[in-house]
Formats: C-alpha cells, structure tokens, sequence
C-alpha cells in the first residue's frame, strides 16, 4: 500500500525550495522496509563472488567438475534421505572451489524453481567472508531472495534492532535463531545449503559447524555440501553418520583426468590467442601435464603468466616453472624482487597481507607508501599489482590474493623480504597511512547533507564518493596501532602520540560523521575502548588518555544520535555534553549557531556510561554473564535482550514469552539463560542461537523469579501461587516443590554451596530453606512491608533483603538476627546485589535511584541518579567494576560505581520534575516537584531563581495569575499556596480541603480562584485574604477539572462521578447537572461565547452540552481510547480533543463530524492560537490545520505538518516544521509531554533529575533551504 510522508514528529520528510503547496514524498511502506533489510543484511552476494571466482579463474569448464557427478560418495549424499552432508576435502590448490561452482549449476539447472540453492565463499583475507555471522547471512540473503516471504522472520527484529541485528558481537545469536526459523518454514522449498573453504572461516568455525552437524538431523529435507581443506578441527567434528565424505586425495585418477581437461582447456585458449604453433601448443600442454601434480590453481598461475608473455618468449618462460605450489610462488616472488619496480611491489604485498579486508582500488595509495609516480597512476598501479600477479589480482576494483595459499606462503616464507621491518612495523605503517589518510579526506558534510538531522536510512553516496580513500583507514586504524606491538611497549613514539592527539583535536568529529556514514559507529566505540586500554598503563603524561577516555565517552554517550543522524554529531553532543569534556571544549566552534544559548548541562561525565534503549516496557530484571561480554534483561514486553555493554548495542531478543519477564539468571558456564514470566512458564534459552531449549510448565500463576544452583543441576523458581519449586533442566520436571507460605513469593536466592535456599514473600518475611528436604529450616522477621528480593554474599555469611518498607536488611543466615538496618531509600527497595568481594552492596528502588552501601558500615557510599522512573533491577559485573540498572522507564543504564567523585553542579529538584509552567509574559517560568516544592527559573541564565518551600507533600499543580503577580500550587497535603514570585514568599495558604487538591483556575480579575479536589468539593476563594468563599458540594466523586466561563459568570466542574456541574460562582448554586457520559469526565471547555460546554470522558467521547438547558447538543464519537484534554478555537467553528489512543481529532461542533485526525503522541495541553485560528498548540507543538497543500499520511503521521519548533512523538528529536533537528539525550529528555513548554522560540524542558533546561532558538528557519510555514 502507497503512503505519503508526513512533516510530523518522525522526520518523515523535508523540502528544499520554494513550497509550491503540494508536499509529497511517496513510498511503498512494506517494500522499502523489506529493501532496506536485504541491504543491511547484505555483506556480500554469493552469486557475484561465484561470479567473479569464475572469472578470475578463466571461467568454469564442466569437464574439470563433472566427474563428481558420478562419484559414489556424491551419488550417496544425493539419494539418500539419512546422508544430509557431503563434505568435500582436498589440499590447496586442488580445485574445491571451482568443484562447488559446477555442482551449484548442475543443481541448479536440475531443480530450477522447484528447490533453493543457497552458497557461500568463504575468503580467509577478506574480514566480510571470513567468519561464521557472514556465512549465515550470505546463506540467509540466497534464501530471501529467492524465496521474499522467508524475509517476515527477519522484518520484525530488524525493525527493533536495524542494521545492527546483523554486525554485532553476539550477531551469530541473533542470525542462526533466524536461520533455523526459516528452516522450520513450511513453505520453505527443498533446500540445498553449500559452503566454500570452511578453513577460510578464521572466526567462529566452531560454532558453525556445530551449526552445520546439528540441523540434518532435525530438518532432513535440508543438505549441505561443504569444502575444507584436511584439518583434523574440521574431520572431527564432522565425522558423523549423516555425512558422506569426498577426499579428493583419494580420488586421485578422477582429478588428474580433470586437471587434463582443465589444462587442454587453457591452452587451447592460449594457443588461439597468442597463434601457438601445434608445436609450441603440445610442448605447453605435456609441461603442464606432468608438472602439475594434479593441482588445478599451479596450472592456473601458469597459464597466467604465460598469457602476460609474448609467443616467442613461451617455451623458454615455460621451463622457468617448477612443478609443484611453493616452488611456483618462490619463482614469482624471484620475479618480484627482479623487477625495476621491486619496492613498491614489496610494500603491496606486505600491506595486502595485513589488512583485515581486501582493498579497494581506490583506497591503495592512501594506505601504502608509493612513488609519486605511481600513487596517482591507476594504469600504472595496475601493472605493478600484474607484477604480482601469481598473488594478486584486481576484481571489480578490489585488491584480492588469488588464493589463500598465496597469502599463507609470504607469511611463512618471505618475512625478512616482504616484511622488512616485521609485521609489526607494517601495520604501523598503516596505521600511520590511516591517521595522514583521514585527515586529507574527512571534512564536515562530506555528503553534502545539510540537515542536523538528515537520517541515515536516506542517505545515498555522491559520486564520486569522497569517502572511498579513507573508508579503511576510518574502521581500522586503532587495529593496526593495536597490532604494531605497541601495547608491549611502555610508551608511545612522541610522533604517534602526537598524531593521535592531532586526529582527536581536528578530526574527531569529521570522524563520527563519517562512521555514522559507514554505518560503523559501533566499530568506532569499540576502537576507542581498545585505544583507551592501550594507553591504560603507560608511563607517559596522562593529557592524551584522559583525551582519549573523554572522547570514548562521547561517542558512547550519543551514539544513538550519531547512528541515527550524520549531521547531529555537530549539534547534540556539543550542546549536551558537559561543559568540561575536553571534546566538547574543542570543537565549541561547530556548534549550530541557531542555538542562541548554552542550556546548563552538568560540569562533568555522570557514573552513567551508557544507557541502553530498546525494550518498550519497564525493564524487571538484568543479569551480567561471567565474562562482563554480555547483558542481559528482560522486560514488560515480553522479551529478553541481550546487550553488547561495550558498544551499547542489542545484539539479539529473545521472543517466546506471552506476558512479562519478571526474572532472568544466566547459568553458572554461561552455556544456559533462563527467563520467568507472567505466562506461568520458565524459559530455557541457548544464548548462542537463541533458541528456546526447553519450557518449563507446571505453576498455575505467573512467575516471579529464578535462581540457579551453583553447578547448574537445579533450577528454583517461586510463583504467586505461594509455593518454590525447584527443576532439573536437564529433563524439563519438577524434582520438588517447597510449600509453607500463606502470601506470594516474590523472590529466591541459593546459596554459593547449594546447601540453602532462601525466599521472601509478601508476609513480610525471608524464610531459608534445606532443598534437599523441603524443610523451612528458619525465618527471618524484620521488615514491615513486603520482601522483593534477597540476595547472599559469595561466600555465604550474609544474607541481604530489600523491602517494600524502604529499608534493606543484612542478616546472619546463621543465626536469623538481623546485623543491620540501611536507611535512605524514600520509596520501595526492589532489588539488592552484592560485589564479587562483599565490599559493597548495591540496592535499586522506586525513588528512581541506586545506592551503593559499605555493608560493613551500613553507609551510604555514593547514590547513582539518571534514571527517570523507579529502578527494579541491578547487577554487578564478576569483576565489580561495573554496575547495570534496569527501570521502569524502559532503559537498563551501565556505571562505573568507581565514580564517587562525581557530584552534579546543576541546581534543581531533588526528585522529578511533574508540571513546568510559563508565566504570562514568558519571562519566568515555574516548575512543580515530587520533592514538595516549586521552583521559580529565569530562562535568561537558565538558573533556578527563586525555590518555594512551605508544602508538605508533592505539588501536583501550578498556576500563574493572569498578570503574572502570583502564583498558585495545590499538593497532595490538601492546600494551595499563593506566592509572591518576586520575593519567593507564600502570601497565603488555602486550608479547608479534606483531600488532595487537583485543579486550580484563577478568574480573570486575579480576584477570584477556584479548586478542585479528591474530596468531591469545589472551593471558590479569596487569595488575597485566603478565605474559603465557598464551598459547592454536589459530586460523589473526585474533581478533576473545573472551567470559568469567559463572563466569569458560570463555573462548571468535571467528575470521576460521570457528571458536569455548572455552578454559579455568586451564590455556589448548581445551576444544572449534565448527566449522559458512562465513565469519569476528564476534562471541560467553555466555547468563547459561553454558549457551548464540551467535556471529555474515559468512555471515549467528546460531548457538547447547552449549558442553559443542561441538554446534550451532541455526541462526538471516533477516539479509541479515553479522551483526556479539549479546546475550542477562539471562533468557535472548530473543537479539538486529545485521546490516549495518540490522536488529536479536529471536530466541526455544527455538525459533530470530525474533519480530520493529527496521529500524534497522548497530548495533555490543547489550544488554539488567539490569533492564527489554523495554529492548535499541543504538547508537542504546533500544527498548521488550515495547511492547504496536499499531504497524505502513514498510520502513524499527522495529516497536518508542524509549525516551528516542537517534539517528535517519542519526544527524543526538537523538531522544526515536523523535521527532526537536534536530538535530546535520555537525560535531557521529557519523561512526558506535560514537561515540555515553549514561550515564542524559548523551549524548557523538566527532566527527570529535577532540573529544568532552556533552549533559546532562533526565529529564522535554522535549517537553510527548508520551508517556512509562517
């Protein structure tokens, strides 16, 4: 289905030029999004290498394959359903490849559309083709393509995960579940599966071939033919029953009657060719016959050779080849070192064979040292890479060792020659030709982009690219350094010191936007990590490290933005950063100039390393493998991720569960991770394939934790069904069931010795357990609410709980006494863990906080804030050196607990921000807190003015006085205060409530205010005097708004009681009841002639009233969800409502019809501009409605683009016109819409630290060339 982009939140579209009314930017949804996952999936296509591997070996001649085609073993494999493997074996040079190429055609040609063949070409020098994760997605990219419906069980975690679903450290995860998915497909056709050179596999080769040996038996209409070399690795591993073994060794006569025809072959040609006389072609022809010793590529570099040499010279050139490979390869490497051009060839060489991927034509001479003229002479480079033609070739402008015996020949043979210096000194010099290459070519807008936030799914690649010269270098130059020996050495040359700290002060930026570009941001963090640990250590000054550490924790801190936008690495993180990053600091000169302040940020990098984004729901539990490689958590969503934690990025989802994760626990060998969820089901995951190994069934209520024992053996979970039970993984079935609670148990903890378990239950109690017997062998009485979690210290002498009451308590198991008590928590402690060493405790609680406890003290060491809603998970790495939080807002965050140094120098709330207003005149701003207070802000510093202290409970409401002289504040203590918000002082306090207060409306005048409460009362007062007027008593229920009409004349007020009440403020009469919604009323909006009264209702409608009559004019029906906010427009043909089905619907009153739907985030602010009707100013901005041009929209887009500055619906990009343009890190970021105000071009933001920040921006349109809408 066609869709037209939209200018809303999601940076769905743009335009350049003049706007000529029609705004269109069509697109086949499904289609481009099932490109884009073939072409992030893509590393390579396998039909283009068996392409260019058959034409760099002069094409594929049936005769030199079609003896296979007879051979029992082959025969075997493909009659016989229990024969799923044929592995084909042989030395170098023996043919193997070319083998698979003509049984890829004869099958092929034999089935057609009736069966896939799917094919892979391993290739040992190219990083792409060289490891297990590469093979399956060239097997899985064959598949797709010819089968496209096989691409839905890639689509739905692609589109969680992107491009990265595919390269990241733990990809094979991710890839082999999908694999095997679409293996078990039943629309899957018979597939053959074929692998080239598993011995050019240099990274994951286990895996796959367990891989490889595990499927036939499960899928016996899937077969695999493979090629190795004969490495006992390979034999062992695959000498099974299933598989059907070629040795071309034994099967000697067959090859050398091939390696005849294959020779008759080549030298027909030749001898056509170059006009060789009968003579000359039969002389050439029993050469080759007894000297090739029945290999197929000594015959190929021969005939080579000779093509390059003239008729006359061929017989005298033939005699100079030895028979055998070796002894070929030393001859051309004689004839390199006779050449005139013998050093250049030299340097190709020695580069080609260090380099983690071919090379590009056009990256050669930015990464090796040539002549002058030669490094800008394509034809002449060309004939020096002919010179070393027995070794490389050039195939679709890459550089490429013709086989893989060539490279391993120089490596063993040729280092004192080719490697003059050692290896280590020549990756030296590429990592020096990296650095120089980089900085001649990597310029800011290197694509020409121009917009901060210009999304990378839309980026194309000029051409000429200018990238091509530096995309190597960009990747791997922390690679070469890493590998030229210098982490051995105590120091860094002053010259490589120098050019490191050069590149980071220059071309750092230019850098990340051109990783962005590559998509290789990740490869960027891990490079500076690798970078950091080089310098770790050395006894040089320290100025280069903390650079380097500075510059680590900028690209991991923004790689979202970075990842998501070339563009925004010079916007965002200069603006966000702290002001003392070195990186910051230097590159002050490339911030974007439409940012006409600088919003305070704190002085220096939080604890907070990186926050990992992806789950959808609360984050319930997180758990650290042993080897701190991989983190896992799992979710409200359903699912488990699980996290590469240095990079940042999710490498695999777990999907299998029907309802949330509340607990996950790796196995002590890491082989196992198990999951329990709200399905009443625990999960047994493989973390290598992500395949769910069993599921085990039996609790009748959902699951709430798990632990394993320490050797594995035994599994424990606990349900609400108030019982433990404890499971052999091995079988899948209950060993034995631990009963006793009257309450449900929340969680369980084994001890290191496996000889205790130990449980908390709502009762208020932990109890310990001996499992052997089911025996309760002690309870542990303390606490005054709920036990959430327990956890032991490693060597089992302690015992720590966390509770519903705030508290944690640490217990000698021994004796049951409680040892201490740790105070500091003001909500919930829903999780605890120790350190490896049991120097520290760690505990995660409700108040959105971690606290990190010297258990021998019972002091609070240090408190970790960031997270913006409470905290229900934490672990510590083995090692203790970092500390993962997962929360309810969706994030898990990773720290360095080191850190207690860190202290933030932003002043502001000491809990979260809840409501942020604007005064009249957009001059001052107030913000209302859980921390019971109000701050008054001057958007001009951006500093907190002026702080109100005087309630005793949070402040759910503020509200500014027409002229600006006061403000009021209702709390959930029961009163509104009116402040002076010159001086800060409370003017009067407004007692009489029962209950909280939820609502306030100032009259006009200022004379008069009104509020609304859970006590069923509306009070008029006086808030000068502070005396209650009046009291209008009538609701059963709650207050949640209440509305003066414009003559001030009428007041009505909205109930949890289903009703409207119109009051007269005079008298506190009721003047009448508008009784017709069927669930609570939300909110209420007079018209501006007082004639009509609109309310809105958790029943999903919006209903017009005669407030005169009391009579329902109108029901307008269509929001999905309830309906929580309205407005009229000042000329009352138009009515807007906010719903939580996350649509605005534009309703005409007349005739109740919606003219149209604005599919936006939940807004809780609606009103139309006082002075452009068409303006309707919402949460996340404001939309033009009166916009005539045409656009069309997504399910999820406004049909109307954005005026001016806004949010985007997840409220992480400031957009302007509906274009994404600067994006807010999770920190800066409002937890919801009503945290996010703008007055004229001032944007404030309350975040969830308790500090409000401002962005002033300017009035022109900051991006040039796009459309203005004013």
């Amino acid at each position: 289905m066609a869709y037209t982009t939209s200018y809303d939140g999601s940076n769905s579209g743009f335009q350049v030029g003049q706007n000529l009314g029609h705004i269109t930017n069509q697109f086949l949804q499904s289609e481009a999004s099932n490109q884009a996952c073939l072409r992030d999936l893509r590393t390579t296509d396998p039909h283009h290498d068996k392409d260019r591997i058959q034409n760099t070996n002069g094409g594929l001649l049936k005769d030199s394959y079609c003896w296979v085609l007879d051979n029992e073993g082959f025969q075997q494999w493909r009659d016989n359903q229990s024969n799923c493997l044929l592995w084909i074996r042989g030395d170098p040079g023996k043919g193997k490849t070319m083998l698979l190429c003509g049984i890829i055609d004869e099958l092929t040609r034999t089935f057609g559309d009736t069966a896939n063949v799917s094919f892979f070409f391993c290739q040992a020098t190219d990083v792409r083709i060289n490891n297990a994760t590469a093979v399956l997605r060239g097997l899985i990219y064959s598949l797709v393509e010819k089968q496209l419906s096989l691409l839905s069980h890639l689509q739905r975690q692609y589109d969680k995960a992107g491009k990265a679903l595919f390269e990241d450290i733990n990809a094979w995860n991710a890839l082999s579940r999908i694999f095997t998915d679409i293996l078990k497909d039943p629309a899957l056709q018979s597939t053959y599966l074929i692998i080239d050179a598993l011995d050019e596999c240099t990274s994951g080769l286990p895996s796959l071939l367990d891989l490889i040996t595990r499927i036939p038996s499960a899928y016996p209409q899937i077969k695999w033919i493979v090629s190795s070399r004969n490495w006992p690795d390979i034999e062992e591993r695959l000498d099974t029953t299933q598989t059907a073994p070629i040795s071309l060794e034994l099967n000697e006569a067959s090859i050398s009657e091939a390696v005849c025809k294959f020779i008759e072959h080549k030298v027909h040609y030749l001898a056509k060719v170059k006009k060789y006389s009968d003579e000359t072609r039969d002389t050439i022809c029993r050469h080759l016959l007894s000297n090739s010793q029945g290999t197929f590529l000594w015959v190929a570099l021969v005939c080579q050779d000779l093509d390059r040499t003239s008729r006359r010279h061929a017989l005298k050139k033939l005699e100079a080849f030895p028979p055998g490979l070796d002894a070929l390869y030393n001859r051309m490497i004689d004839q390199v070192r006779n050449s005139e051009d013998a050093e250049p060839c030299k340097r190709i060489l020695a580069a080609m064979s260090i380099v983690y991927r071919p090379i590009a034509f056009d990256e050669l001479a930015s990464l090796v040292e040539l002549p002058d003229d030669l490094s800008g002479d394509s034809e002449a480079l060309l004939e020096i890479i002919a010179i070393c033609g027995s070794f490389l070739t050039v195939r679709e402008d890459t550089i490429i060792f013709v086989h893989q015996s060539a490279k391993e020949f120089l490596f063993r043979e040729t280092q004192n020659e080719v490697f003059t210096g050692g290896i280590e000194a020549e990756h030296h010099k590429i990592f020096s030709r990296s650095l120089l290459a980089m900085f001649k070519t990597l310029r800011r807008d290197i694509f020409q982009l121009k917009f901060p936030g210009f999304p990378i799914e839309k980026v194309i690649p000029p051409s000429p690219n200018p990238l091509t010269a530096a995309k190597y270098a960009c990747v791997y130059w922390v690679d070469h350094l890493h590998h030229s020996g210098c982490h051995e050495k105590d120091d860094l040359t002053v010259g490589d010191r120098k050019r490191i700290g050069d590149f980071l002060e220059k071309k750092y930026l230019h850098w990340l936007e051109a990783l962005s570009i590559l998509g290789s941001v990740s490869q960027g963090i891990a490079a500076m990590l690798k970078l950091d640990d080089l310098l770790q250590g050395k006894s040089e000054p320290p100025a280069l490290l903390y650079r380097v550490q500075d510059a680590s924790r900028f690209i991991r801190y923004h790689r979202l933005a970075i990842e998501s936008s070339p563009l925004q690495v010079y916007s965002s993180p200069l603006i966000f950063s702290p002001m003392l990053s070195l990186t910051r600091r230097c590159y002050q000169k490339e911030r974007p100039d439409w940012v006409l302040n600088e919003p305070l940020v704190d002085k220096d990098w939080s604890p907070c390393l990186q926050t990992l984004e992806g789950h959808s729901g609360s984050v319930n539990s997180i758990a650290w493998s042993q080897d701190r490689s991989r983190l896992a958590s799992g979710s409200k969503d359903n699912t488990v991720r699980i996290w590469d934690p240095a990079t940042g990025q999710c490498v695999s989802t777990l999907e299998g569960h029907s309802g949330s994760v509340n607990s996950i626990a790796w196995s002590q060998d890491e082989s196992r991770l198990a999951s329990a969820s709200d399905d009443k089901t625990v999960r047994i995951w493989d973390p290598a394939t992500g395949q769910c190994a069993s599921t085990l069934e039996g609790h009748s209520h959902w699951v709430n934790s798990i632990a394993w024992s320490q050797d594995g053996s035994r599994l424990a979970s606990a349900s609400f069904t108030n019982a433990v039970r404890i499971w052999d993984p091995a079988t899948g079935q209950c060993a034995s069931t631990l009963e006793g609670y009257s309450h449900l148990v929340n969680s369980i903890a084994w001890s290191q010795d496996r000889i205790r378990l130990a449980s908390a239950s709502f009762d208020n109690t932990v109890r310990i357990w001996d499992p052997a017997t089911g025996q309760c062998v002690s309870t542990l009485e303390g606490h005054s609410d709920w036990v959430n979690f327990i956890a032991w210290s490693q060597d089992g002498s302690r015992l720590a709980s966390a509770s519903s009451d705030n508290t944690v308590r640490i217990w000698d198991p021994a004796t049951g006494q409680c040892v201490s008590t740790l105070e500091g928590h003001s909500h919930w402690v829903n999780s605890i863990a120790w350190s490896q060493d049991r120097s520290r405790l760690a505990s995660a609680s409700g108040d959105n906080t971690v606290r990190i406890w010297d258990p021998a003290t019972g002091q609070c060491v240090s408190t970790l804030v960031g997270h913006s809603r409470g905290v229900k998970s934490i672990a510590w790495s083995q090692d203790g050196i970092r500390l993962a939080s997962g929360s309810v807002d969706n994030t898990v965050r990773i720290w360095d607990p080191a850190n207690r140094q860190y202290a933030s120098t932003l002043e502001g709330h000491s809990s979260w921000v809840n409501l942020i207003a604007w005064s009249q005149d957009g001059i001052r701003l107030a913000s209302a807190s859980f921390d019971n207070t109000v701050r008054i802000w001057d958007p001009a510093t951006g500093q907190c003015a002026l702080t109100l202290e005087g309630h005793s409970e949070s402040v759910n409401f503020i509200a500014w006085s027409q002229d600006g002289i006061r403000l009021a504040s209702a709390s959930f203590d029961n009163t509104v205060r009116i402040w002076d918000p010159a001086t800060g002082q409370c003017a009067s306090t407004l007692e009489g409530h029962s209950e909280s207060v939820n609502f306030i409306a100032w009259s006009q005048d200022g004379i008069r205010l009104v509020t609304g409460s859970t006590d069923n009362t509306v009070r008029i007062w006086d808030p000068v005097t502070g005396q209650c007027a009046l009291t209008l008593e009538g609701h059963s229920d709650r207050v949640n708004s209440i509305a003066w009409s414009q003559d001030e004349s009428r007041l009505a007020s909205a109930s949890d009681d289903k009703t409207v009440r119109i009051w007269d403020p005079a008298t506190g009469q009721c003047a009448s009841t508008l009784e017709g919604h069927s669930h609570r009323v939300n909110s209420i909006a007079w018209s501006q002639d007082g004639i009509r009264l609109a309310s809105t209702s958790d029943d999903r409608t919006v209903r017009i009233w005669d407030p005169a009559t009391g009579q329902c004019a109108s029901t307008l029906e269509g929001h999905s969800n309830l309906v929580n906010s309205i407005a009229w427009s000042q000329d009352g043909i138009r009515l807007a409502s906010a719903s939580d089905d996350n649509t605005v619907r534009i309703w005409d009153p007349a005739t109740g019809q919606c003219e149209t739907t604005l599919h936006i985030s939940s807004s809780a602010f609606l009103q139309f501009d006082k002075v452009n009707f068409n303006h309707l100013h919402s949460s996340i901005g404001t939309f033009d409605i009166g916009f005539t041009g045409i656009v069309t929209s997504t399910p999820r887009c406004s049909t109307f683009p954005q005026h001016g500055y806004g949010l985007n619906e997840d409220r992480s990009w400031i957009t302007y016109n509906g274009v994404n343009l600067l994006w807010l890190p999770s920190d800066y970021r409002p937890t919801h819409s009503s945290l996010f105000t703008m007055s004229a071009t001032n944007l404030a933001i309350g975040c969830s630290s308790g500090v409000v920040i401002f962005l002033a921006l300017t009035e022109q349109s900051p991006i040039p060339g796009l459309w203005s809408m004013s």
